[in-house]
């Protein structure tokens, strides 16, 4: 059979998503941060956007009324005063004062000291004056590098250090292999670990350890409490970790008492040394939506203003240069502002609609964990939403994605209150997750006299009708940092020692 070449004319359907598409979708699942920066970015690039900073039309009344307010004030204050006395304020022809006397008077008192005024800055006058004059929060880097500056270092062993002040971390922990770090520059190992030696004797004490024990050691040889006992409890920080006093006891040669406190001296030391120094600041969680209570008993859902950036098209700005523009680049590239510009305002309202849309989805389904508590937490998931409000599965997780809710029980992440569901014994209603977490943690919190065991757990559950697995449970307990049984009963049988431990 031979092969031919010929046209074929075919008809179909696909879904091309649009750079104006993939932007919308890339504004859907950013935080209120990421967005703020995103807009910042566009009002650089874009000349036809610019920020919508008008006031309510609540707010001109408002000016307008203490406008009228001031004209009052005035006029009772101009009533009030006496002006009988005000012709003895004016000066006469000759009060004035000689050419040779407009010189203030020498000062009795000493000049200041030359070198205290050398040391003061000068005023340049310039906006960014006082800003210059500010101090900045020193760097854990910076204040290190100022020790070494002063350390008696061959030049060679000094080049070895800044490369390990360098590979230090925030929290003041040696982040790179000192065999990586001696190949790349080319010396010995021996001679990096001794340099290393130097770093770990700068201040503050246990910086440039490699790991938690080296840097406990570093803080007790300095104190001087490093000892072979303390040597060897450093050395098993897992069995401090599981609160085991006993095998302590026997690798340390102390008795229980002792052990106890060493426990103490170590929970007085510094685990994350750097973290006294400056560093990133702790961005706050900013909601996206609050919802309160009405009058109604009703809870009402509405978006934080405060987060969603209001911007303008100026089409009088883009009227004004395209009349002008004789260049065909000129007017395509003004052409492509004003759609780009009219498509991100366009987005952007989309985009809050859709927040306060699931948000309000997301209320009515959980009005009972807002009610009562965690409790009556439901289990929901993505596609119950979705098919609630008429919108794809994907949509309600990228709104879910990094949006916060303000509730009168605390602020939430969206996405917590999606939780998987645990069925009941007798086929009714199924049980959240979350909730179930919830009521083995006041369950091991309410022990007394019998310590829970996973097993016993999963049977008081089950008395109240939750259907759950044994491992599921210690799955649960582990993920909130509960200790088993056994360690939980180790802990109450060493009585006065479980408060040093913890």
């Amino acid at each position: 059979m031979a092969l031919t070449q010929r046209l074929e004319l075919r008809q179909g359907q696909s879904l091309v998503m649009t750079p104006q598409l993939q932007q919308a979708i890339k504004l859907l699942q950013l935080s209120n941060l990421e967005l703020a920066e995103y807009v910042e970015g566009e009002l650089e690039r874009n000349p036809l956007l610019e920020r919508d900073e008008r006031e309510p039309q609540s707010e001109e009344r408002e000016a307008e009324k203490a406008k009228a307010n001031d004209g009052e004030n005035l006029e009772t204050a101009l009533s009030r005063e006496d002006f009988s006395k005000a012709e003895d304020m004016d000066a006469e022809r000759d009060d004035v004062y000689a050419e040779s006397d407009h010189t203030a008077p020498p000062q009795s008192q000493p000049l200041a000291d030359w070198t205290t005024l050398k040391s003061a800055p000068a005023h340049d006058g310039g906006e960014n004056a006082l800003e210059g004059t500010l101090a900045q929060a020193a760097t854990l880097k910076d204040y290190l590098l100022d020790q070494l500056s002063i350390a008696a270092l061959s030049p060679d062993d000094r080049l070895i250090a800044a490369a390990l002040i360098d590979a230090i971390d925030e929290a003041g922990y040696l982040r790179i292999e000192l065999n990586e770090l001696a190949e790349r520059l080319g010396v010995p190992l021996e001679e990096v670990s001794d340099v290393l030696t130097v770093v770990q004797g700068f201040e503050p004490t246990g910086v440039g350890a490699r790991d938690l024990a080296e840097c406990l050691a570093l803080q007790l040889r300095e104190k001087g409490h490093f000892d072979p006992a303390m040597e060897a409890l450093i050395a098993h920080l897992d069995l401090v970790a599981r609160r085991d006093v006993a095998g302590l006891s026997a690798r340390c040669g102390v008795d229980a008492e002792d052990i106890a406190d060493m426990i103490a001296e170590i929970r007085s030391l510094t685990p994350k040394p750097g973290l006294a120094f400056g560093s990133e600041p702790v961005q706050p969680v900013v909601p996206d939506v609050f919802v309160k209570e009405g009058p109604d008993g009703a809870w009402h859902v509405e978006l934080n203003s405060d987060t969603l950036p209001r911007l303008l098209v100026n089409s009088r700005y883009y009227a004004k240069v395209n009349s002008t523009a004789r260049d065909k680049d000129a007017k395509n590239y003004l052409a492509e502002c004003l759609n780009s510009a009219n498509w991100l305002v366009k987005s952007l309202d989309q985009r809050a609609r859709t927040i306060l849309k699931v948000a309000s989805e997301i209320v009515r389904q959980q009005d009972g964990f807002l009610t009562y508590g965690v409790r009556h937490l439901r289990p929901l998931t993505l596609r119950t939403v979705a098919d609630a409000i008429s919108m794809h599965e994907s949509t309600v997780s990228r709104v879910t994605s990094n949006k916060y809710i303000a509730t009168p029980r605390g602020v939430f992440e969206l996405k917590y209150f999606f939780t998987a569901a645990i069925q009941s014994v007798n086929g009714a209603e199924s049980h959240s997750a979350e909730a179930v977490r919830d009521r083995i943690r006041e369950m091991i919190d309410n022990e007394a006299g019998e310590i829970l065991s996973d097993d016993r757990i999963v049977a008081l559950l089950t008395a109240d009708g939750v259907n759950i697995a044994r491992r599921t449970v210690a799955k649960y307990r582990e993920a909130m940092r509960i200790p088993s049984s056994v360690e939980r009963r180790r802990l109450k049988q060493n009585g006065q020692n479980t408060v040093a431990i913890r």
